[in-house]
């Protein structure tokens, strides 16, 4: 007989500041280390860096690493533009669009937590609806941010698919 998965706790949403890279631009330094980063979103979408990261060579003028993202992504924002983007893979030279600002971005994750849990008892009849809702919370802050094949467009077909069932309280 299976064992029932633990209970894990609700996540919350926090921000937290790190210090840019030296290299990072002001604007850039002052956004990460002022106005902060999310601590986390839910289960392994999203992880900060302890010390942000300068990456050169992806964008126009390169990139400030904020966090891991899966498995082998991560997210940064973007000194030319200051877009917050996903790169999907550690040896990936392409970027996926995430929010249009370090504030977006935040307000994003916010509104997703405050959204969990998504499912009330596994109800895979509302998985669907559920992930609608999403996708209307976090397009009312960000317009682009539901980007084709972005990383919120993702979040939201993994929510229409059920795989937060089990990170439910």
């Amino acid at each position: 007989m299976s064992q029932p998965l633990p209970q894990l706790p609700k996540p919350e949403f926090v921000l937290i500041r790190v210090e840019a890279p030296p290299e990072a631009p002001a604007q850039v330094a002052v956004d990460i280390g002022e106005a902060g980063i999310p601590a986390g979103l839910i289960g392994y979408e999203y992880r900060p860096l302890s010390e942000p990261v300068f990456l050169t060579g992806i964008g126009e003028r390169g990139l400030v690493t904020i966090a891991t993202s899966g498995l082998f992504g991560r997210i940064a924002v973007d000194v030319a533009t200051s877009h917050v983007v996903q790169i999907p893979t550690i040896d990936s030279a392409r970027v996926r669009h995430v929010n249009s600002d370090l504030g977006s971005f935040s307000r994003c994750v916010a509104a997703v937590i405050a959204r969990f849990p998504f499912y009330a008892d596994g109800d895979e009849d509302r998985y669907e609806e559920v992930a609608e809702e999403l996708r209307d919370l976090i397009a009312g802050i960000d317009e682009t941010a539901l980007a084709d094949n972005g990383f919120w467009e993702t979040f939201c077909d993994d929510v229409a698919i059920g795989d937060y069932a089990d990170w439910d309280a």
